[in-house]
């Protein structure tokens, strides 16, 4: 049995404490919502002892409910208890939250491993904590809060507002929806001692999430996420005023919003060289923010670098939380996702559409080729044109190639690695997520270098290093800049990128995912590919019976690397996540690896040729081979009943 009724209890109000004291201690839950139901304007109900048959859950389950006060989650979590829903209850008081690729995310929903009020709550007070530890300065400077369009968002930034201001921590909140990249651009520009930015990005309506920014304007990384998360587990209890939102208006709350919209676009004004050209230009854009924030603040950005303005997708230019007219609100998805800005463009006689995610820091992009197709391009591609245009722009100004520098994840395409060979700048590699490369660009920068460029496969882009993070909406006005001064050439995008590859060798991309919700599929997956030969660390050596030979292997989940003298891994290594990278001899690089933030198996390959060969065809059609024999004989979909990718 999960509860126990017991008999209603009223008490004068001098006796509350007490009867708290003695609920919390024996884990009685108090239901106050329920008082005026049964009118008991001076007593207390007691409603159920949790009796679930396991203490430890019991103890978790009795303190969330007495500390939650959000109704509709307390009925979550009570209906599961009269249901006798014990497994359910466990999976969801089984974990806490953690930070991620993406710092906090989940699905909107009540218990500790969901994100809800009370989580943010929890994890905002153990943030304010430890900055009181860290910076002597934080009183004066502060933190920065924005937020994105969907469910809960705004009240979850002024949850955190509340849970700073009550430690003396003024907060910087955003009067209005903005894009992501405007936190760690706000915690550069206002010198702030960290930033939120309440997002899900492009995940599904049901989720939301909680990025931090460090003082240094990048995303959260060791130590700190794990040192807010031990100060989050001392202070699970609401503070005093811990649920009062109503924050826009204390003397320690300011809005930022019309300095750093001024701030931004100032800077992006000194990045845009041709506005003569791009004012003059014939080529129509047609935008979608994808029902996100990106809306306006491209249409800025259209305005500073003098383009005429877009076209709009009128079905999905105002943000609408539902996504309503998408399966899924992500870009990169390609046409399934830009169905209704391809119908816009046609009608519009439009040869290129831009797209950002839902939090406008990533962007897609398409073209419309002379045979009436649509080229969707992939991350990849996008990370070629802007990899070139950005060198191409720092050449012209005289750029030292040997104090300049571009970064990619390392599952991202290698094309910035060939540039950097043929054109002599620095080229980095680091792990997946902007985290990673954005503080790694800070400590070249740190060193001398000028950052020109960093991407990741997945649509983000970092043009410079002003806004330390992948950005939209920047990244949008110089793609567009690219595309007039290609116009301006006698060619497009398309043509460029064939251009590129004809100058540094055909790189071929072919990037997909399965789904898989059981974890132990997931290990045994992977730790098949880890005992191939039913011993540690002997990984597969070839495809298809020896037709292509693997002669490398890097394991970022165990730090081993066949190629390095000492078999260590020299990217940082995380037994948390699966992460196998296979090199082949034909020169193809071949990842595994699970999400951060999805129940995936996502694999990411490249086919590298020599400028020498030129068919593309024939390289594409050595990878297409490839890859399928690497599903089917790493990943085996059928045996572990994985589920394809969508359409």
């Amino acid at each position: 049995m999960v509860f126990k009724r017991i008999v209603l209890v009223r008490v004068h109000h001098l006796a509350r404490s007490v009867l708290a004291w003695c609920c919390s201690r024996y884990k009685v839950i108090f239901f106050p919502a329920l008082f005026q139901y049964y009118n008991c304007a001076l007593g207390l109900e007691i409603k159920m002892v949790i009796n679930t048959g396991h203490p430890d859950l019991d103890s978790k389950v009795g303190d969330w409910l007495n500390w939650d006060k959000n109704e509709k989650n307390i009925a979550e979590i009570e209906d599961l208890l009269k249901k006798n829903e014990t497994a359910t209850l466990a999976k969801i008081f089984g974990n806490r939250l953690e930070f991620g690729t993406a710092g906090l995310r989940g699905v909107m929903a009540a218990g500790p491993s969901r994100m809800n009020d009370l989580t943010v709550i929890q994890a905002t007070q153990g943030m304010a904590k430890y900055l009181l530890e860290c910076f002597d300065d934080v009183k004066t400077q502060g933190v920065a809060i924005g937020y994105d369009g969907r469910h809960n968002s705004s009240r979850f930034a002024r949850l955190a507002t509340r849970a700073f201001i009550s430690m003396g921590i003024p907060v910087h909140l955003f009067s209005a929806l903005v894009p992501t990249p405007y936190i760690p651009f706000s915690v550069c520009q206002l010198k702030t001692k960290a930033g939120i930015m309440i997002t899900a990005s492009h995940n599904p309506k049901e989720d939301n999430g909680y990025k931090v920014y460090w003082d240094n304007g990048a995303q959260l990384i060791s130590p700190h996420d794990k040192n807010i998360l031990k100060r989050s587990l001392d202070n699970l209890a609401p503070w005093d005023d811990a649920w009062d939102d109503s924050v826009r208006e204390h003397p320690l709350v300011s809005d930022p919003l019309a300095n750093i919209n001024q701030l931004y676009f100032d800077v992006l004004a000194k990045e845009c060289l041709r506005s003569e050209l791009n004012q003059k230009t014939a080529l129509k854009f047609t935008y979608t923010p994808v029902h996100g924030v990106g809306a306006p603040y491209v249409k800025m950005a259209f305005d500073t670098c003098k383009f005429q303005p877009y076209i709009p997708v009128q079905e999905q230019i105002e943000p609408d939380p539902e996504f309503s007219t998408v399966k899924f609100p992500n870009p990169e998805e390609g046409k399934s996702t830009l169905n209704l800005a391809l119908a816009t463009a046609s009608r519009n006689n439009s040869t290129v559409i831009l797209a950002n995610d839902p939090d406008a820091d990533r962007l897609a992009c398409a073209e419309l080729q002379p045979n009436g197709d649509w080229k969707v391009f992939s991350g990849n591609e996008l990370g070629a044109l802007l990899g070139w245009w950005m060198w191409s722009r720092a050449e012209q100004k005289g750029q030292n190639p040997a104090t300049a520098a571009m970064i990619a994840s390392t599952v991202s395409s290698k094309i910035l690695q060939t540039m950097a060979e043929r054109e002599g700048f620095l080229f980095e590699e680091t792990l997946t997520g902007f985290k990673w490369m954005a503080n790694r660009g800070l400590q070249l920068q740190k060193e001398g270098y000028q950052i020109l460029f960093a991407f990741e496969e997945a649509i983000g882009f970092m043009c410079g290093i002003h806004v330390p993070d992948k950005d939209g909406v920047s990244a949008s006005a110089h793609l567009s800049e690219l595309a007039v001064h290609l116009e301006n050439k006698g060619t497009t995008l398309n043509g460029q990128l064939e251009d590129i590859y004809l100058k540094y060798g055909q790189h071929v991309t072919l990037n997909s995912y399965y789904l898989c919700y059981d974890p132990i599929t997931i290990s045994r997956i992977f730790e098949r590919l880890r005992n191939f030969e039913n011993e540690p660390k002997t990984y597969p050596k070839s495809l298809m019976n020896g037709k292509y030979a693997i002669k490398g292997v890097r394991d970022l989940t165990n730090g081993f690397d066949s190629r390095q003298p000492d078999g260590k891994a020299l990217l940082p290594t995380s037994s948390s996540s699966q992460m196998i990278t296979f090199y082949f001899e034909n020169g193809l690089d071949a990842t595994i690896r699970t999400s951060g933030t999805e129940p995936k198996i996502k694999y990411y390959t490249e086919l590298r040729a020599p400028p020498t060969q030129t068919d593309r065809h024939q390289v594409q059609a050595t990878l297409e081979e490839m890859v399928q024999a690497l599903v089917d004989e790493f990943l085996q979909p059928t045996l572990n009943q994985l589920t394809p990718r969508p359409e």
